[in-house]
């Protein structure tokens, strides 16, 4: 287990290193950021990628670009939060508008159409992948165990049963989470604190 963060040595190797996890990022890149982020380069390590994500899922605007922004920043200041983006949408944007002009002539082949939809599939088995990764850092979690797993399972019922739309998940079971953990917190201060 990885217990200390690297540093990225230039903002250049940022800028390449969002650049390679933006271009493996076909439906989503949560899989791809936590291999490149945690596993690979060792910038951050579980337990900080698994806080940095869930800000960034809860901050207006895509996902992988506010943990762009939060990673670029933190190690080169606002300098490293624009190279960390430029690094996110330079080559996916050439690659789209390539992909658009290729589509308007090739996009209504039955076999060009099928294996977009396939790409569904692999997406997913990403998404539990990655969330099973994640888990175990939750181990850690000032909520306690128990109370993760409620929330987690509370959460998948009101998006898949009752379809609850994202801002009234995060303002009841969010914001209960959110309560339950600062007193924790309060409740058993970490040793050394005040």
């Amino acid at each position: 287990m990885q217990l200390t963060e690297k540093r990225p040595a230039s903002r250049s190797q940022m800028f390449l290193a969002f650049s390679i996890l933006s271009m493996q990022g076909f439906g989503g890149v949560m899989a791809i950021a936590r291999r490149e982020l945690v596993e690979k380069r060792g910038w951050l390590t579980p337990e900080r990628f698994l806080a940095d994500w869930a800000v960034a899922h809860v901050l207006p605007g895509p996902n992988v670009v506010n943990l762009s922004v939060m990673v670029g920043d933190r190690f080169f200041g606002w300098t490293g939060a624009v190279v960390a983006v430029a690094g996110l949408f330079t080559f996916p944007l050439l690659l789209v508008l390539l992909l658009a002009v290729g589509f308007e002539s090739y996009g209504s082949i039955t076999a060009v159409q099928g294996a977009l939809k396939g790409i569904a599939a692999v997406v997913t088995a990403l998404i539990a992948s990655t969330a099973a990764k994640m888990l175990p850092s939750m181990r850690a979690h000032p909520g306690g165990r128990l109370f993760c797993l409620f929330c987690g399972i509370v959460t998948l019922a009101l998006v898949l049963v009752l379809r609850w739309p994202l801002p009234w998940i995060l303002g009841s079971v969010g914001l209960t989470a959110w309560a339950w953990t600062y007193y924790r917190l309060g409740a058993h201060p970490k040793p050394g604190a005040r």
